[in-house]
């Protein structure tokens, strides 16, 4: 048996820098939430090369435990380095997502060990492409919940769209319904991630996300990093369609000081202070910063015709640019040959353009900064939010083109979109007006400024935590918390797991920190 003053809690990202990076930011905030308990550990667990990053890059912590679980990536046909989808090309992310099952066995090994060594987990929070965690997890008596770092509303057209496979169903139509969240509806089939638009329910995707999804109800809940205030609707959806609890407990976004440390040595990116320095030069509200998140790029004619756009627009911009589509985003950039000839001489003073890399979070916190050309990417979002910087919408992937729809039409209003995907066409005049819309003295720009306002008020009341009010995100953690505790407390009296079993009483966990 555990001694009553140990509390472990275990955290699982997919092997993806955009899911570890908030897995990262919520482990360190429940340590800083939880800092009074004696003897917390946070154990966080992934395969060997993503431990080892972490490992050289952590900030110091009492609580975090890094664990590897063993795993091969070569066992699967995959590249021996291929622990995380930043290295592997696109077409083999679907046959990670199908070793990552392997992984079962080792994390069932795993808790057990805990278990029989007296130390329990007080809840396993996992990964939303982990869905056979919360089936081990409901075996072996242990509270668990599948953390979301998407927003609810984009989660849940995601969701309805693998459940249903509408467009599947009607292969001729350009729009959808989503017959269990007309909320969402219609999609049209522009905004169909290519995964979805090729699926047929028998591709390596459909057998994938056929058999995660419908784990999830064998969880005790969802915690999203996302508001309460402005994505109720989206949340609302997993209530009535799981029937689970649901916590909207953001955002939980990693300090700048984490983000600095945990983010891999560039050596061709800018550094804070350089972007810093460059933008004290430039007048308050004025900058455009252009970035597509770390996974991302656009095609070689868009990005021509992006390049046209900010050249033609007269605006200051910092553009953080990748190798386009075809080529290894990771590689160098060649700004000769994916950027019109003499771009850069042009723009000299008013542009900056930064490789692969660049301090977002320092960035959109910057008075120079008046909006924000994204992918959408929910992480990008709440930074953005979180300063009042209102957004460009250019989703690239998953559920970005809902997260877009949720930003410009579903109540936030700090949105406009600009263009969608990597096909279709796309005009650099188009572009310069919208661009143009946003920064300018429109109407719609001055309402999308004060809408990105209201979201950074909103966000702000959501984790205030003092003696005069608690917001909406710290009472949903406070209640998420209460959950496993009264899971453990229960389980004390309740049927023992064959490896045996353990608690903590509830009188020792003061969940208001």
């Amino acid at each position: 048996m555990m001694e009553e003053d140990q509390t472990n809690i275990v955290v699982f990202p997919f092997m993806a820098q955009g899911h570890i990076i908030p897995f990262l930011a919520l482990a360190l905030h429940l340590e800083s939430k939880l800092r009074r308990l004696p003897n917390l550990t946070i154990t966080f667990l992934n395969t060997p090369l993503n431990i080892a990053k972490l490992h050289s890059s952590l900030p110091p912590s009492t609580a975090l435990r890094l664990v590897e679980l063993p795993f091969r990536p070569s066992d699967h046909g995959l590249p021996p380095d291929a622990d995380n989808t930043n290295a592997l090309p696109y077409p083999l992310v679907a046959r990670l997502l199908h070793a990552s099952t392997s992984l079962r066995g080792p994390f069932r090994d795993l808790l057990l060990g805990l278990v029989a060594g007296g130390r329990k987990p007080l809840c396993v929070i996992a990964d939303i492409f982990f869905g056979w965690t919360a089936t081990v997890c409901r075996e072996l008596g242990i509270f668990h919940a599948v953390f979301s770092g998407a927003s609810g509303f984009g989660l849940a057209c995601y969701y309805s769209l693998w459940v249903n496979l509408p467009h599947w169903k009607k292969p001729d139509a350009v729009e959808f319904s989503l017959p269990d969240f007309q909320e969402g509806s219609p999609v049209h089939v522009s905004q169909l991630p290519l995964t979805i638009l090729e699926a047929d329910g028998t591709d390596e995707w459909s057998v994938f996300q056929a058999s995660n999804l419908s784990a999830w109800a064998d969880s005790n809940g969802i915690l999203f990093n996302t508001v309460a205030e402005f994505d109720g609707v989206g949340l609302s959806y997993f209530r009535r369609k799981l029937g689970v609890e649901v916590w909207p407990v953001g955002p939980v976004l990693l300090s700048e000081k984490n983000r600095r440390s945990t983010t891999p040595s560039r050596p061709d990116g800018a550094s804070p202070e350089q972007c810093t320095a460059w933008l004290d030069t430039k007048p308050p509200k004025s900058v455009l910063y252009v970035s597509f998140g770390s996974m991302n790029t656009l095609t070689a004619p868009h990005m021509m015709e992006l390049a046209t756009a900010l050249e033609s627009s007269g605006r200051d911009f910092l553009w953080v640019v990748r190798p386009p589509v075809g080529h290894d985003i990771n590689a160098e950039f060649d700004a000769g040959a994916w950027l019109p000839e003499g771009f850069e001489r042009r723009t000299a003073g008013r542009g900056l353009l930064v490789e692969r890399w660049a301090p977002q979070a320092e960035i959109l916190a910057h008075g120079a900064v008046a909006a924000f050309l994204t992918h959408c990417g929910w992480n990008s979002v709440l930074e953005a939010l979180s300063n009042g910087v209102p957004l460009l919408g250019w989703p690239m992937a998953a559920e970005q083109f809902f997260n877009a729809s949720l930003l410009e039409g579903g109540g936030v209003g700090a949105c406009l979109e600009v263009a969608r995907g990597r096909s279709g066409e796309v005009r650099a005049e188009a572009l310069r007006e919208k661009i143009e819309t946003a920064m300018g003295e429109t109407e719609r720009g001055r309402e999308m400024r004060r809408r990105a306002r209201e979201a950074r008020d909103m966000i702000q009341s959501a984790l205030r935590d003092d003696a005069a009010a608690r917001g909406s995100s710290v009472r949903a953690l406070d209640e998420f918390i209460d959950a496993a505790m009264s899971a453990m407390a229960e389980s004390r009296n309740g049927p023992k797991i064959s490896n045996g079993d353990a608690s903590i009483p509830r009188e020792q966990i003061s969940t208001s920190v």
